[in-house]
C-alpha cells in the first residue's frame, strides 16, 4: 500500500508516508519563491509551442491533474465529474479566453490550490494505493488467525452461512489491514464480488453453524482473490483520522455570542409546544446538530468513550423544557463532554474510496524533471 500526498513533488512510489494537510498548500502557495518555481516549470511543460501562452489544448493536462488532485474519476466517464472539469478550465479561460498566460495561470492555480486547503479545514488526510500488497501480509502474517479468531466470535451466529461470515469479515477488515472500504459499491462490485464468484467454497456454504476452522480456511481463499483483484485494479483511498481533546468546545464555551448562535441554530427547526417548550428528547438530535461546530464527531463517536453522555442525553422522560433551560442543558452536556475529552482524548477515522483504479498519480504539484 503506498500513501502520497500532493504538495511533495515527490512521485507517489517514492513515498513511504506522507500526510496531505491544508498547511502543506498553504505553506506551498504562500511560499513564492518555490510557487513560482512550480508555476514556472508547470507552465514551460504545457506550452508546447512556446508562445508564452496556453491554448484551450494546452491546459487540459493541467486541468485532468487538478481532477486526479481533487480525486475526479477520469474526464468522460461522469457527466457530473466532466462538469467539474468543464468549470476548472474556464477558471483559466473566463468561459471566453483562447489563450491564458502566466500570469493569469499562477493566479488561478493558485486559487484553486487554496480552495481545496479550505475544504480540507483542519483534517489531515492520507492517499492510500491499496494494491492487494498489505492484505496479502496481513493474511500470511502471524497476526492473521488470532485477529480472525477475534473478529469471528464477534459476526459468528448459529444461523449464519460461512459466505455470509466471510463478507461480514471483509467489511470488518480496515486499511491497516490491507482491504479498502467494501461498503463502497464499486470495491464490492469490482473487488469482492468477483472474489466470491471464484470461490470454490459455495459447496459448504449450507453448513450451519459455521466453525471457526472453516471460517478461517474459507477466509483465507477468498482474501487471496481480493488481493489479485487489487493488484489488477488498484484503489485510491482517503484515510483521515482525528484526534478530539475537547479544545473545540471550549473555544466554543469561551465565547457566549458563538455559543448563543450556535445554540439558535441547532433549534431553529426543533418542534415547539404552544407556549414555546422543547421536549428534552430533543437533547441528542440538538447535540449532533452543534457537534461540527464544537469541533467533535458524531455523539454517537463520542458516547463510546465518554460514557456519561448517554447517561445525560437519555435522563429524562420527554419532559418539556423552556428553550432557556434547554440551552443550559446542552451547555452542561457540552461542559462535560470538553472535561472528559481533555483527560481521554478520542481518536475517529474514516476511509472513502476518491477514484476508482489508479491510472496515473496526480502531477499537479509535482515539479518537472
Amino acid at each position: 500500500m503506498e500513501t502520497s500526498t500532493a504538495t511533495t513533488g515527490i512521485p507517489l512510489q517514492k513515498i513511504s508516508e506522507q500526510v496531505l494537510d491544508r498547511s502543506d498548500i498553504m505553506e506551498l502557495v504562500e511560499n513564492e519563491e518555490v510557487f513560482s518555481s512550480l508555476v514556472d516549470h508547470k507552465f514551460k511543460e504545457l506550452d508546447k509551442d512556446s508562445d508564452g501562452q496556453l491554448s484551450v489544448k494546452e491546459l487540459q493536462p493541467a486541468v485532468a491533474d487538478i481532477g486526479a488532485a481533487l480525486g475526479l474519476p477520469v474526464q468522460g466517464s461522469s457527466p457530473d465529474s466532466d462538469h467539474i472539469y468543464s468549470e476548472v478550465l474556464n477558471e483559466f479561460t473566463h468561459g471566453t479566453q483562447e489563450k491564458v498566460s502566466k500570469t493569469e495561470f499562477k493566479e488561478v492555480l493558485s486559487d484553486i490550490l487554496l480552495g481545496m486547503a479550505a475544504g480540507m479545514k483542519r483534517d489531515p488526510i492520507v492517499i492510500l494505493r491499496i494494491d492487494g500488497e498489505d492484505l496479502l501480509e496481513f493474511i500470511n502474517g502471524p497476526s492473521y488467525e488470532a485477529e480472525m479468531v477475534s473478529l469471528f466470535s464477534q459476526i459468528g451466529s448459529d444461523d449464519a452461512s460461512l459466505c455470509g461470515c466471510i463478507i461480514k469479515a471483509l467489511e470488518k477488515l480496515t486499511v491497516d489491514q490491507g482491504m479498502p472500504p467494501s461498503s463502497d459499491s464499486w470495491v464490492m462490485s469490482n473487488i469482492v464480488e468477483p472474489a466470491l464468484q471464484s470461490w470454490d467454497g459455495h459447496d459448504n456454504d449450507q453448513e450451519k453453524p459455521v466453525s471457526e476452522e472453516k471460517f478461517l480456511k474459507e477466509f483465507k481463499k477468498v482474501a487471496e482473490r481480493v488481493t489479485q483483484n487489487l493488484k489488477e485494479l488498484p484503489v485510491i483511498v482517503a484515510h483521515s483520522e482525528n484526534t478530539f481533546d475537547g479544545s473545540g468546545i471550549k473555544r466554543l464555551l469561551s465565547n457566549k455570542f458563538e455559543l448563543d448562535k450556535s445554540l439558535n441554530t441547532a433549534l431553529e427547526n426543533v418542534p415547539k409546544d404552544h407556549n414555546g417548550k422543547i421536549s428534552k428528547e430533543y437533547l441528542r438530535v440538538v447535540l449532533d446538530v452543534v457537534a461540527p461546530l464544537a469541533g467533535l464527531p458524531a455523539i454517537g463517536a463520542v458516547e463510546q468513550v465518554v460514557a456519561d453522555v448517554s447517561n445525560m442525553i437519555n435522563a429524562d422522560d420527554g419532559k418539556m423544557v423552556k428553550e432557556d433551560e434547554f440551552k443550559k442543558l446542552l451547555t452542561e452536556i457540552l461542559g462535560s463532554i470538553m472535561l472528559q475529552l481533555e483527560g481521554n482524548p478520542i481518536s475517529v477515522s474514516s476511509n472513502s474510496v476518491v477514484h476508482e483504479p489508479l491510472a496515473s498519480s496526480s502531477s499537479l504539484l509535482q515539479p518537472s524533471s
